[in-house]
């Protein structure tokens, strides 16, 4: 027997082999049940449960009636087995417990739970993360975490066989437009400058690519002054951060790929669907799915129809963009009811729809407004057969697209055709380099640093808002986890399509210095992928929000209830870094409820 004050053993490790050995344990009291004459408590560790049981001695059984629930506690005692009318086969210590001969409370709970441990009962997200620490005893979350270390050490030892190296990259880095909030930190030496926390190491793993470093990785931590979402932190998460030198898009597939499904067969007894994963063209994704972050599971699709409804007379679709997805079978009255309730939720005037009849014939609202001659037409378009119903979503392009999107997933979830057995993954390729902004600029539409298909002649030569890029996202059941690109390494392209987007060479070399300079100096070609690895863990984990993986998350409010933070700090603090902070201004913030 291993010689320890609190224990010698934890609590999953007592079994029939124990009988008639004294052992010590030290845990939680999860359970007190008092039967006059004995007392029995269950004791919970992180690896399990033990029962312990007192003597029939008076002051045992009073002492340990009175011990409160949750308090941690040191049992010396002898195993026994079980009477087998007491045995607990839910638990793996379930055939034998433990006779106290000692019991001592090493720390006594003092203040009343604000909420049950290990229950079922639905609790206050706002409170459970302001006692995080008493959440975190719960089975479930404790498990994630435990899941999250083993995906963690796997994620390393599989980017490790593969030859890539772990390098650490700054957290105090340069200010950089990448597409959201930085979080910015003054600094004391530096008086009116600020470091900035990185929103990705996009740049620095860029510049290894240019030291030399050849396949380099990091499970690197990233910060966002994002609003927060299901699927998304606000402030920091991490992600499996890659780059390779001398690589093309399709060497970064081959690379993660395996890697992905991997993982998801080690940590889920789910089906993984087998790579090479699916590639859809973003545009074929936008018009076939309505989202750039298909949710492969679902078996309906979107088809275009505006052309088609140009020859008719319905004129809520004539000159719009019209979508339409095809289900199988007839739709009972109150189905349609409650799909044009949704329709109308999410901003539609209306949800029209056709069935299709035994002979071929269509039933349905707007069938009156389909001319016979191309009721046929609409047939093949639509690979329409008899009892199929087809649904119509018109509007302008953009809205239609998001429009369809919503309802081929609605459709999807109502008439239980999604597998949630499952993980599908593809990926979504070829995406604009450059998009409008909301002034109608030119502005870049994913990541500033990705290598346009065709290079220096694209961007001379093609309407911008045509060129593609060698930008590529991972996709698994409808969930994003990662972006990724072959990046722009030469000096010449990289200044170009800047200046598309409205920069001078002189603001890409304040902003970009580092990359600006270190591309003069022979920069090899690469590529990388960064996938998400809390949203990973959601998915592993069938969490419905990102905080179920995270140990201390914000809220979503960015909020730290449990350490009170953002918090206020003393005016010398902010006099070393050489703030000042306008009071009239915080009130005015807090009177219009900011």
């Amino acid at each position: 027997m291993k010689e320890n004050e609190y224990r010698t053993h934890n609590c999953n490790e007592i079994s029939l082999d124990d009988v008639g050995k004294k052992v010590r344990i030290a845990g939680f009291v999860q359970t007190i049940r008092d039967l006059g004459g004995l007392v029995f408590l269950d004791i919970r560790d992180m690896y399990g449960i033990t029962q312990v049981v007192t003597s029939a001695e008076a002051a045992d059984v009073d002492f340990a009636s009175h011990i409160p629930i949750e308090s941690s506690v040191t049992v010396l005692g002898t195993v026994r087995k079980r009477d087998e009318e007491t045995v607990n086969p839910k638990i793996k210590t379930g055939l034998v417990e433990i006779k106290i001969e000692e019991i001592k409370v090493l720390g006594k709970r003092t203040k009343d739970l604000p909420f049950e441990v290990n229950s079922n009962q639905d609790i206050r997200e706002d409170l459970r993360l302001q006692y995080r620490f008493l959440d975190l005893r719960n089975d479930r979350l404790k498990n994630n975490l435990i899941l999250r270390a083993k995906v963690l050490q796997y994620l390393r030892s599989q980017m490790i066989e593969q030859g890539f190296l772990e390098v650490q990259t700054p957290i105090l880095a340069n200010s950089s437009p990448e597409g959201a909030r930085d979080y910015l930190v003054p600094s004391r030496l530096h008086p009116g400058k600020f470091y900035a926390l990185p929103q990705a190491p996009q740049q620095f793993k860029q510049l290894l690519m240019v030291s030399g470093i050849d396949k380099y990785f990091q499970i690197a931590p990233c910060f966002r002054d994002e609003d927060a979402r299901a699927d998304r932190a606000p402030g920091e998460f991490y992600q499996l951060d890659m780059e390779m030198s001398y690589a093309t898009q399709e060497d970064v597939f081959e690379a993660i790929e395996p890697i992905m499904y991997n993982t998801f067969k080690t940590f889920s007894t789910k089906k993984i669907a087998k790579y090479p994963f699916p590639r859809i063209a973003y545009k074929e994704a936008m018009v076939k799915y309505g989202t750039d972050k298909p949710d492969l599971r679902n078996p309906l699709y979107i088809i275009d129809l505006s052309d088609f409804f140009k020859k008719c007379t319905f004129k809520p679709f004539i000159d719009r963009t019209v979508r339409a997805i095809k289900v199988k079978g007839h739709l009972s009255k109150g189905f349609h009811e409650k799909m044009l309730a949704y329709a109308t939720s999410i901003g539609m005037g209306g949800l029209g729809y056709l069935e299709v009849q035994e002979d071929l014939s269509f039933k349905g609202p707007i069938d009156k407004f389909i001319p016979e001659e191309y009721k046929k037409e609409l047939l093949e378009l639509a690979s329409l057969e008899k009892e199929d119903t087809i649904f119509f979503i018109a509007d302008n392009e953009k809205r239609a697209t998001e429009l369809a999107g919503q309802i081929r997933t609605e459709l999807g979830n109502r008439l239980n055709l999604i597998d949630k057995d499952v993980f599908q993954f593809c990926w979504i390729v070829d995406f604009p380099m450059f998009e409008l902004d909301e002034h109608g600029k030119i502005a870049f539409s994913h990541n500033p640093f990705s290598m346009p298909q065709g290079g220096l002649e694209a961007l001379e030569k093609q309407n911008p808002l045509d060129i593609l890029a060698y930008q590529y996202d991972i996709v698994c059941n409808g969930i994003e986890l990662s972006s990724g690109a072959v990046r722009n390494h030469d000096i010449n392209i990289m200044l170009k399509a800047f200046e598309m987007a409205g920069y001078t060479e002189e603001e890409v070399k304040t902003k970009f210095g580092a990359l600006y300079t270190a591309f003069q100096f022979g920069a090899p070609p690469h590529a990388g992928v960064a996938p998400g690895f809390d949203r990973m863990l959601m998915l592993l984990t069938d969490s419905e929000s990102i905080r179920e993986v995270i140990a201390f998350p914000l809220n979503s409010k960015a909020q730290d209830l449990m350490m009170g933070s953002p918090s206020n700090v003393k005016k010398e603090q902010l006099r070393d870094v050489h703030i000042a902070v306008s009071y009239t201004h915080l009130r005015a913030h807090e009177t219009r409820g900011n």
